[in-house]
C-alpha cells in the first residue's frame, strides 16, 4: 500500500511539525479534514525521512508497545508489537514482515517539515 493510499493522507504542502523537533525520531499524527495520519519523522545525519507509522503486519503502530523504535546500532527502526525490523533509510523490511514501510515524501519550507508533492 503507497502512503497516499490511506484515506486520511494529508495533501502536498500540508505542514508536519517544525524540523527543530526531529532530533531523532518523532512519533506524531498530522491532522486535516481527511482525518489524523499516524507519521514516524527520522533524522539520520542532516536527512529526514518519514514513514506512515504502520507495521504492515497488522497497521499497528511501530510504537504501539513502546518508543524504543530505532536498533542498538542506529540502521533500523523496530515495531515494538512484532519485532520486525525496517531499514531506517529505506524503510524495507529487514527481518519479519512480508513488506516495508510506506515511505511518505517531506521537506523542508522555512523551518517546517511539509509533506512533498
Amino acid at each position: 500500500m503507497a502512503w497516499t493510499d490511506y484515506s486520511s493522507a494529508p495533501a502536498a504542502g500540508t505542514p508536519v511539525c517544525a524540523e527543530a523537533q526531529v532530533e531523532g525520531i518523532l512519533s506524531l499524527s498530522v491532522t486535516t479534514d481527511r482525518g489524523s495520519f499516524p507519521m514516524l519523522v527520522v533524522r539520520v545525519g542532516d536527512e529526514l525521512l518519514a514513514y506512515v507509522n504502520a507495521c504492515p503486519h497488522q497497521y499497528l503502530p511501530l510504537d504501539y508497545r513502546g518508543d524504543q523504535l530505532v536498533s542498538a546500532d542506529g540502521t533500523k527502526l523496530m515495531c515494538t508489537a512484532h519485532g520486525a525490523c525496517f531499514d531506517i533509510r529505506s524503510g524495507d523490511v529487514v527481518e519479519g514482515a512480508d513488506c516495508g514501510l510506506d515511505a511518505v515524501p517531506v521537506s523542508v519550507r522555512d523551518g517546517i517539515i511539509v509533506i512533498s508533492g
